[in-house]
């Protein structure tokens, strides 16, 4: 299968923050890729702009060495002596006037404007008032915004109110690297472009959802970073949560952004409260190689928890019943993203008067985000040979490197698709300002209830698959989590 490439008009792209960490292992080799593959025109500028002072060929210097090492390409790889040409740098001051004048004059007037914001937080409504008074921005420009958005809901209604004061809310781009991920998008489309599945995803034919984000590493080197969010805010209130919501929500009129978007956002407003119950938190102890959460995050009194493990209702008619169980954790058994939608088992088997070995087991749709992504989906069959009726359950296996060849096994990172889709002017996958704060009016209360408890996180062993609550968490439902494997 031979993918498409749909080049995208010219641009200016400005990488502010373009000497961090997010732009050289992501966004720069992202953009290098986009190129190599002939996504985007040699006409465009890629701008970076920093504190730093230095000059272009330092920055393309910089660039040239991230591209090697986080792109996966040689020195003398041709492509990067074209490429490098497309970059240039102006030292900015976010807080002050410096730089401002050199980058507007570097604008080209035909071109798309994009701005992305590869910075903390507090430097948004400093960049953006500068971008809008110096004249850079227009009504046409579009602005990329990392999270966090916030840290709970006051915070983040306060950064959507700042935003709005500079940029319209289609300008607007809050990225969420977990939706361009190819098989997030591929859940749209087994779920809307095929009959098969769309009549059975409901609470009728779905026993549960389990999604999982498991991480092999701690938090050491951004301890003290990590201990002031946890699991919850870092994982749970946008990436699980943009999950959750394109599994559980209806069917949008069109394939439109605002369509998809309206539907994600009556999913979070259907969430029902979690009970203390439903809710584990967890925090990994040192083994024999490394040090555990209190020595990585600097602080031996820490509450912060980074694992956590809950069990989530949606109130609607499609899912009323259908328990929703998510956990995402650091330091566990193996580095895995997946949603497992098991169905239930058939109202009646006819097999077991039939002297066979071996009862119906429940189908189960297991979608992989990473590593080696694609889509799973078990059913049972006649185990092959004389004997009698013996049933196993076998997986009909759709790994993307398997089924697509070679173009499946190198598909774009997320990084590419969304600046990409920033470029078209596409907001599909990127969340709007009512559903981040949606999202944060759902998760404040649980927050706010563990700070108030002021209980320990429970402990659990690095690499194992966390605390023992989170299993009888599963086990009062007579449910099992999935093994976390690599």
């Amino acid at each position: 299968m031979v993918s498409r490439v749909i080049p995208v008009d010219d641009f200016d792209l400005v990488i502010f923050g373009a000497t961090g960490d997010l732009a050289h292992r992501k966004i720069i080799p992202g953009l290098f890729r986009r190129f190599v593959a002939g996504q985007i025109p040699d006409t465009a500028q890629i701008i970076g702009a920093a504190r730093t002072e230095q000059s272009d060929d330092d920055f393309r210097a910089e660039a040239a060495k991230s591209i090697v090492e986080f792109g996966g390409v040689k020195k003398d790889d041709p492509a990067l002596a074209q490429f490098l040409p497309l970059l240039s740098y102006v030292p900015i001051d976010a807080k002050g006037d410096g730089g401002w004048k050199e980058l507007k004059s570097r604008m080209r007037k035909r071109a798309i404007h994009a701005f992305y914001f590869s910075v903390a937080p507090a430097l948004f409504g400093d960049i953006a008032e500068r971008l809008a008074k110096n004249g850079i921005a227009d009504s046409k420009s579009r602005i990329v915004v990392e999270k966090p958005f916030g840290r709970d809901l006051q915070t983040a209604r306060a950064l959507n109110k700042m935003l709005a004061q500079y940029f319209a809310e289609e300008q607007i781009y809050r990225i969420d690297h977990y939706l361009g991920k190819e098989t997030v998008q591929n859940l749209m489309a087994v779920r809307f472009a095929n009959i098969l599945f769309e009549p059975l995803w409901n609470a009728q034919y779905i026993d549960h959802v389990q999604i999982t984000v498991a991480e092999t590493v701690g938090v050491a080197g951004r301890g003290s970073y990590y201990d002031k969010s946890g699991a919850i805010r870092d994982m749970v209130q946008n990436h699980m949560m943009q999950l959750l919501c394109l599994i559980a929500m209806e069917p949008p009129y069109h394939f439109d952004p605002d369509a998809v978007r309206d539907e994600k956002l009556k999913v979070i407003r259907a969430l029902e409260p979690v009970e203390a119950i439903d809710i584990v938190r967890g925090q990994y102890q040192a083994d024999e190689d490394g040090d555990g959460y209190l020595a990585d995050s600097e602080n031996p009194d820490s509450r912060t928890e980074s694992y956590v493990a809950m069990k989530v209702r949606i109130s609607n008619w499609r899912w009323q019943g259908t328990p929703f169980y998510l956990r995402t954790g650091k330091k566990l058994r193996a580095r895995t993203s997946e949603i497992a939608i098991t169905f239930k088992e058939p109202p009646h088997s006819i097999f077991e008067d039939a002297g066979t070995s071996g009862a119906p087991k429940a189908n189960e749709l297991v979608i992989r985000l990473q590593p080696n992504e694609g889509m799973n989906l078990k059913v049972m069959i006649k185990e092959p040979g004389p004997g009698g009726m013996r049933l196993v359950q076998v997986p009909l296996d759709m790994t993307f490197a398997d089924a697509l060849g070679p173009e499946g096994a190198d598909m774009p990172d997320a990084y590419e698709r969304l600046i990409m889709d920033v470029i078209r002017g596409n907001q599909t996958l990127f969340m709007r300002g009512d559903e981040v704060e949606a999202a944060w009016a759902w998760t404040d209360p649980i927050i706010n209830a563990w700070e108030e408890s002021k209980n320990r996180p429970e402990p659990y062993d690095s690499g194992s698959s966390g605390p023992e609550e989170a299993l009888r968490l599963m086990h009062r439902d007579n449910r099992r989590w999935k093994e976390i494997r690599a």
